[in-house]
């Protein structure tokens, strides 16, 4: 297959997960939720709930705190929490994860919760380093012969000239800096940035070239204004988990040859937090609490829980978002019975908002936008009768039901879901109820 059609397959190919069309919460000025709205559907009052939840992380006043979202399978409790993500933006983590991911053969528990929580906690790193930025008006090379093959020369040395619009300035640089000018294709014209420290050299653009064409590959740049050499702000996100890392990585040579999972020292952890208080202190950093969010939350045991209960005290603590579709269940490694099978000392320090089953009108408008998110055209008759099998076995199998469907309406070049497509995907495909039917009828043929 030629690299066109390759390229043509990847653009045309477009994957579908199950809250790819949520953009929000679908609320308004007022935080009032829409009918329809941010790929939402119906759950008033849990959006409108999520909404403050929203504000308050915003005004960070959530620290300490966590959310518990409590309802019955498919009633939308992942749809909030990713809308929620949504709301809040690329600037503040969202880090979403499932119980049964911190059990682990390769670390304990615990440690694998405490990774996960450290993942959820940005900073903001501003540091101010001293640059030369300009345009490469002038670079001559001082040409040697290559020690290695003197029939190759190198750069010995070069001299540069940079301009800005105030003021323009000639140096002279070693053979790194020459060898980094060569290798990287800069040539004059290039506006180009110097970090005085460390050497290293960014190509910004093309400062107005004279010959401007539709399609090209350099970005046109103006040429900076100011002087040559000066201070210039960078900066970084990155998350607490990373600083972690890069620490556990410096401090031991044995951490060259080890696996990427690995544990992390406390004393490893104590020395990052110092250090971003330090620069808290500084003005050189900010702390970004970002968002935890947990589901599956049965599936976590006491031990867990005990802990999560005491690393949410932390001021280095993320807004964790549990979700459960348990009633009163047993709290795993305990005997106890609690509501949603979490303990109650938890429960006490958890803002808990509820979903609710979906009405026959909801169900209906939350196939049709899903259908539409997909691309689908789909009859009324269909419609009805997707909306039928979502009330009477749920809302899930309808909407799965879709993608199948809509191959066997193209089987007969069709273009829309009739109702008889939806009848034929369901009669190939079986529901729980079905399934757990078809179960009994042969448990006897069945392997235990």
């Amino acid at each position: 297959m030629i690299m066109e059609e390759i390229r043509e397959l990847a653009t045309r190919f477009e994957r579908y997960s199950a809250h790819s069309h949520i953009s929000g919460l679908g609320l308004d000025k007022d935080l009032r939720a829409k009918t329809v709205g941010g790929g939402l559907v119906g759950q008033k009052k849990a959006r409108e709930a999520a909404g403050i939840i929203v504000r308050l992380i915003r005004e960070g006043k959530m620290a300490g705190r966590g959310i518990l979202i409590a309802g019955p399978p498919g009633t939308g409790k992942t749809a909030i929490a990713v809308a929620i993500s949504k709301e809040l933006g690329r600037d503040i983590p969202f880090v979403q994860a499932s119980a049964s991911e911190f059990y682990s053969s390769e670390m304990k528990k615990t440690e694998a919760l405490y990774q996960t929580m450290r993942k959820a906690i940005g900073v903001r790193i501003r540091e101010t380093r001293r640059v030369l930025e300009g345009e490469l008006v002038e670079l001559e090379y001082n040409m040697v012969p290559n020690p290695y093959n003197p029939t190759q020369k190198i750069p010995e040395s070069a001299r540069i000239t940079l301009a800005t619009k105030k003021e323009r300035r000639t140096f002279s640089v070693g053979s790194r800096l020459a060898l980094q000018f060569m290798y990287s294709g800069i040539s004059e014209g290039d506006v180009i940035m110097i970090d005085r420290e460390t050497g290293r050299i960014s190509r910004l653009g093309k400062a107005n070239p004279e010959k401007r064409y539709d399609i090209d590959i350099d970005d046109v740049v103006e040429r900076p204004d100011g002087n040559v050499e000066k201070d210039r702000e960078f900066t970084y996100v990155v998350t607490l988990h990373d600083l972690d890392e890069a620490r556990a990585k410096r401090g031991s040579l044995l951490s060259l040859f080890s696996s990427e999972s690995r544990e992390i020292d406390s004393e490893v952890r104590q020395a990052v937090d110092e250090q971003v208080k330090e620069w808290i202190e500084q003005g050189m950093a900010e702390l970004i609490p970002g968002v935890l969010f947990i589901d599956e939350t049965h599936l976590m045991d006491i031990e867990l829980f005990a802990f999560m209960n005491r690393a949410m005290e932390s001021e280095m603590a993320p807004i964790i978002i549990l979700a459960s579709n348990r009633g009163f269940a047993r709290i795993r490694g305990t005997d106890d019975t609690s509501p949603h099978g979490v303990p109650l000392d938890l429960l006490d320090r958890l803002l808990i908002i509820t979903t609710e089953p979906y009405s026959k009108e909801e169900i209906r408008l939350i196939i049709e936008t899903r259908a539409a998110e997909m691309g689908l055209v789909i009859e009324n008759e269909a419609l009805e009768k997707l909306t039928e099998i979502g009330e009477k076995n749920s809302l899930r199998y309808a909407i799965q039901l879709l993608a199948p469907a809509n191959e066997i309406a193209k089987v007969k070049n069709s273009a829309r879901i009739d109702v008889e497509d939806v009848e034929k995907a369901e009669q190939l495909f079986a529901d729980v109820s079905r399934s757990s039917a078809y179960l009994k009828e042969l448990e006897g043929k069945m392997l235990l």
